[in-house]
């Protein structure tokens, strides 16, 4: 009987062993890790995240995230947070008269835009080879679509002209005109800017 007490406690002990093996290290995914819900670069951004308190519910989208946010003298969003419109919001865009389709495009604003052009260049990171900004329109979002709502990343504009990381914030509407995907509506005609 003391050979056979002596033989299970070795099996019990040599069975610990074994189920030790197996616990979850550090690098396992069932290891709890503060959630991150922004790039390790967001930390170096400038302002906060704000939208308005009505009409818009927080969501997760990670792809379409993603999409709007840039590089360091890229442009786009420095940091992010994806929305769904509850209601209709009213958005504002300056864009270029030339280029009727750019009426569409990806980057709005919850604030009426105001001039000087230049300093709204700056305070949103807008080269001028991108736009020249003289037409803006407003138009409201579709119910139940998605945005992503941060302060600017920089822009590296060449020839010497850098837009430093901006608290203000834009608006990106995943919009693509050209394909008739349009998550506004509602919009006017356009006005000249600035007034």
């Amino acid at each position: 009987m003391r050979f056979y007490s002596a033989q299970l406690g070795m099996l019990l002990a040599a069975s610990l062993l074994a189920g030790c093996s197996t616990l979850p290290s550090s690098n396992s995914p069932l290891t709890k890790s503060p959630p991150t819900t922004m790039p390790a670069e967001a930390t170096d951004c400038v302002g906060t995240i704000q939208a308005p308190a009505a009409g818009l519910e927080a969501t997760s989208d990670p792809e379409l995230l993603q999409s709007a946010l840039g590089q360091p003298d890229k442009g786009q969003l420095c940091m992010g947070q994806v929305f769904v419109a509850t209601a209709p919001v009213t958005v504002y865009r300056v864009w270029d008269q030339a280029k009727s389709y750019t009426l569409y495009g990806r980057w709005w604003s919850f604030m009426l835009p105001k001039g000087p052009t230049d300093q709204y260049r700056e305070a949103n990171a807008i080269c001028p080879g991108w736009s020249v900004l003289n037409q803006m329109s407003s138009c409201t979002l579709k119910v139940g679509s998605k945005i992503v709502v941060g302060p600017g990343q920089s822009a590296d504009c060449g020839e010497g002209l850098v837009y430093p990381k901006s608290a203000v914030n834009q608006v990106y509407i995943n919009n693509d005109s050209r394909n008739n995907v349009l998550w506004v509506e509602n919009c006017d005609a356009g006005s000249n800017w600035p007034q």
